[in-house]
């Protein structure tokens, strides 16, 4: 018997059924009752007795308490509220005499089955009632059968888990490939070309390969993929890992243009408070504009959509091209043509050796290679640099990625991660403005000696409050994230100072040459540090790879003491304007 009655009462059916006038006898037969039953494949068939709907409780406390709370608990008092109107006074019904063929004359029932009889305490029940019972019994089968519970640890390790993992992992590879393979050979392009012309051009195609990352990600985003085919199968990811590399390399190209070039010709390299003061000033430009580029983008992703939003970048993209190609040509008029000097005497390049007009472009590639590596091991101030390599291998106690997911994994409140990036981001602002009063007080050396050891010392207290406490605690966990935000203080100090050592060691016909090969050693770090990191992916191991980047940072103090304490000849010659240094 269906559980809404009500709509039976519109058929012939009914008034077989209940006690009510009839014009004739009708039976239903095992096909007519099968078809009737069909007209109802998502309902239960419940008995309206008391029994029945104690036992239909039951099941639904058993299998979807958690799930289906709400609607079992109407689904029962409408069950009550009909039960209590209806009772059944027979219920033996043969299923051998019943159709439902309205043209059929049927036989009389045999005695020995009597018709069921229904008194009905209030005929007038809606049927919109019963309507919404059917709808309420086919969401809870529905339900029960089409959404799985998981346990917390399921959860958290779907949480854990990329959606494609694959491509993510891909994209970053090849992009660190990128630096390490092709950085010296861009560092020597940029060492040979002019200076000018040179960033214009690395400007433009550095616009055009973001446009294009963008509209790889908005073709991903409206273009549905082939089902169960890979991401790395698909045409538009191979276009978008190559438009990535292509724009990371340009990236690093203009950015050691600027940085150990332009900047050195325009404040002059025998005055080193002047080159402290623009390269703070430099550094934190930079660092505004990361962080205002970043909230501006948030609220757009929380107002738009993607696609929306990468429209607009590809266009603000494509717009500044014109704004930066004449602040560069203002640059250059307002500088008196410094910019338009040649970068590569006759000496130096003839100390390249000569070059054959058959020489191959993979043979100019390794040519450059080998070159940019050989010019690394033998600049002055090694020290200083490998000091900087060594504080990549600090990716764990920093505000990036790792420490967001060991943050998330101990349940901290996303207001506090949040906070603890923002106030990082501000300690960096405030690094720029220090570095220039360190480098006016204790000169270039000993400045770089000061930011080094003041990171040391509190990221050693922060990896001492992470083993002598579990952090389950908010007054330890909060202590543990403020020595890591401090510490970034002497991080960016040292940044801004190394870079001035570097630019003061380091002769201008090579200067890009050994700053792009320092950064493929840098990316050469982190990509190995990373890979400890994935190995060690629980968050059990996050003090392990703490006491790792610990040992980083006190490596690279110590190497930098080298440096301070036992110049060589050529370092004395170097830095014999620092009052300081001897």
């Amino acid at each position: 018997m269906v559980v809404s009655m009500a709509l039976l009462r519109q058929s012939p059916s009914f008034e077989l059924l209940f006690h009510c006038p009839v014009q004739r006898t009708r039976f239903l037969s095992p096909a007519g009752l099968s078809g009737l039953r069909n007209r109802f494949p998502s309902c239960r068939w419940l008995s309206l007795t008391s029994s029945a709907s104690s036992s239909y409780r039951r099941l639904m406390n058993g299998n979807c308490y958690s799930l289906q709370k709400k609607h079992s608990f109407t689904l029962n008092d409408r069950l009550n509220s009909l039960t209590s109107r209806c009772s059944i006074t027979n219920t033996d019904v043969c299923h051998e005499f019943v159709t439902t063929s309205d043209d059929e004359d049927l036989p009389s029932p045999p005695e020995d089955h009597p018709i069921p009889i229904v008194h009905l305490d209030n005929t007038n029940i809606a049927v919109t009632e019963s309507l919404s019972l059917l709808t309420e019994c086919t969401y809870v089968d529905t339900v029960l059968t089409a959404l799985p519970v998981l346990s917390e640890e399921e959860q958290t390790a779907l949480a854990a888990t990329p959606a494609h993992p694959e491509g993510l992992y891909v994209m970053g590879f090849v992009t660190k490939l990128a630096i390490i393979i092709c950085g010296p050979v861009v560092g020597k392009f940029m060492d040979h070309s002019p200076r000018v012309p040179t960033y214009i051009s690395l400007n433009v195609v550095q616009a055009a390969a973001q446009v294009l990352s963008a509209g790889m990600i908005i073709h991903a985003y409206t273009v549905p993929s082939t089902l169960g085919s890979s991401i790395l199968l698909q045409p538009w990811f191979f276009a978008l890992i190559f438009a990535g590399a292509i724009d990371t390399l340009c990236g690093i190209a203009s950015g050691v243009a600027i940085e150990r070039d332009w900047v050195v010709l325009l404040a002059g390299i025998n005055r080193p408070i002047a080159l402290a003061q623009a390269n703070a000033v430099l550094n934190r430009i930079d660092l505004l504009c990361e962080i205002a580029g970043t909230m501006l983008f948030g609220v757009l992703l929380s107002k738009y959509d993607p696609v929306t939003c990468l429209k607009f970048a590809a266009t603000l993209m494509i717009g500044s091209l014109p704004t930066m190609t004449a602040l560069i040509w203002l640059t250059n008029k307002f500088s008196s043509g410094v910019l338009d000097r040649p970068k590569c005497s006759q000496s130096s390049c003839a100390s390249e050796g000569p070059r054959s007009e058959t020489d191959s472009i993979f043979d100019l590639g390794m040519e450059a290679i080998k070159l940019g590596w050989k010019e690394y091991i033998q600049q002055p101030v090694l020290p200083a640099s490998l000091a900087y390599v060594l504080l990549c291998f600090n990716i764990v106690l920093t505000p990036g990625s790792l420490m967001t997911a060991f943050l998330t994994q101990r349940c901290v409140n996303p207001s506090v991660i949040g906070g603890f990036s923002g106030l990082c981001a501000v300690m960096g602002v405030a690094a720029t403005f220090l570095s220039a009063n360190l480098v006016k007080r204790f000169g270039i050396l000993k400045a770089g000696a000061v930011g080094l050891f003041f990171q040391a010392s509190l990221l050693g207290v922060a990896v001492a409050v992470y083993w002598s406490s579990s952090l389950s605690q908010k007054s330890p966990l909060f202590f543990f994230l403020s020595m890591i935000v401090l510490s970034r203080l002497g991080h960016m100090s040292y940044g801004v100072v190394g870079a001035q050592i570097l630019q003061t060691g380091i002769p201008s016909s090579k200067a890009n040459l050994i700053g792009a090969t320092e950064i493929s050693v840098a990316s050469l770090a982190e990509s190995l540090m990373l890979g400890v990191a994935i190995a060690a992916n629980d968050a059990s191991h996050f003090g392990f790879l703490a006491v790792l980047s610990l040992l980083s940072v006190v490596a690279a103090s110590l190497i930098f003491c080298r440096l301070l304490r036992n110049p060589t000849d050529e370092q004395r010659r170097l830095f014999s304007f620092d009052p300081l240094a001897n």
